[in-house]
């Protein structure tokens, strides 16, 4: 697979590490691994401090899109109904293999370093489709969504699939299971009890959660897994 405007590629399944120049992040100093199924580099986190894996820097070497007119921006979280940036056009759109989980922390949205919140990420899920928005900004809206998306968040190319059929390469978000910050599955009771007692500078993550499911809602998403979550903190909130 290669990523797009890198001049590199990777096999699947493979893995190497930073002392390898393989010229996708050059200032990037650390272990790298891959998604097997879908050959994706992703940097691995040194140390599970809560806050102490700001992406920022990552992503930035990572991907830079300073040669590209526009990039097509998949969201499939909060960046489905706050969009809080400049776009040049919006489509609902899909990517195959993942599964939204709310297996994230959000010690700087929804949550405070003492009592993060949870958020979702994308959790590899062979066959599923993941439905969501796709968005084609500028490149220098990254400034602003690598900010937004510091607290663990590395960004990838993947195809995106819209209603029409046609495909597109986007960058997508993804929080994978290494990085400080993800606290990983729990009982849907307790996922729902910690939401619904969080807040944090962007919110409460009851919030988060509520405006997630209807905006699945809107765009007749098939989302279980939220949808059980909102209902749950709902009825905490009604009690």
């Amino acid at each position: 697979m290669e990523a797009p405007g890198s001049g590199w590629s990777v096999r699947p399944g493979s893995s190497l590490t930073s002392s390898v120049n393989c010229g996708l992040w050059p200032s990037f100093r650390g272990p790298l691994f891959t998604i097997p199924q879908h050959g994706i580099i992703i940097a691995s986190f040194p140390a599970r401090t809560a806050m102490a894996n700001n992406t920022i820097d990552i992503n930035q070497a990572a991907h830079p899109l300073d040669h590209l007119d526009s990039v097509w921006l998949f969201g499939y979280g909060s960046l489905i109904y706050k969009v809080d940036f400049p776009i040049l056009e919006r489509q609902p759109a899909s990517i195959r293999g993942w599964e939204r989980r709310f297996w994230q922390g959000s010690h700087d949205h929804r949550g405070t370093p003492e009592a993060p919140g949870r958020v979702v990420t994308l959790i590899e899920s062979p066959g599923a489709i993941c439905q969501g928005m796709a968005y084609r900004v500028s490149p220098n809206t990254f400034a602003h969504l690598d900010h937004r998306e510091k607290n663990g968040y590395l960004r990838f190319f993947t195809p995106l699939t819209f209603p029409e059929g046609h495909h597109a390469e986007g960058l997508v978000y993804v929080a994978g299971p290494d990085n400080p910050a993800f606290l990983g599955p729990a009982p849907m009771a307790d996922m729902a009890e910690q939401i619904a007692r969080s807040h944090g500078p962007s919110g409460s993550n009851a919030d988060y959660v509520l405006s997630l499911a209807e905006a699945l809602e809107e765009l007749g998403a098939d989302d279980r897994h939220v949808y059980e979550l909102a209902e749950r903190v709902d009825e905490l909130l009604k009690n």
